[in-house]
């Protein structure tokens, strides 16, 4: 397998991964995703659901600035 033929992969990946991040964050926030009451509930889910997006986000920022170098 060629050189381009990794990378493409390896971007399509990492893309697949920021997007599931996302749309996981975003179903707990909005209460498609809960947690049962014992682990805390809606409350937790909700702040779980906000870690992964700013998580994510600064990820994505972190990893468009190594590209710009």
């Amino acid at each position: 397998m060629g050189k381009n033929m990794v990378k493409l992969i390896s971007f399509l990946m990492w893309l697949t991964g920021v997007i599931v991040a996302l749309t996981i964050g975003f179903a707990m926030i909005g209460g498609t995703l809960s947690l049962p009451v014992w682990l805390g509930g809606a409350i937790v889910a909700t702040l779980a659901g906000w870690i992964v997006i700013i998580a994510t986000v600064v990820g994505v920022v972190l990893e468009v600035i190594e590209l710009i170098k």
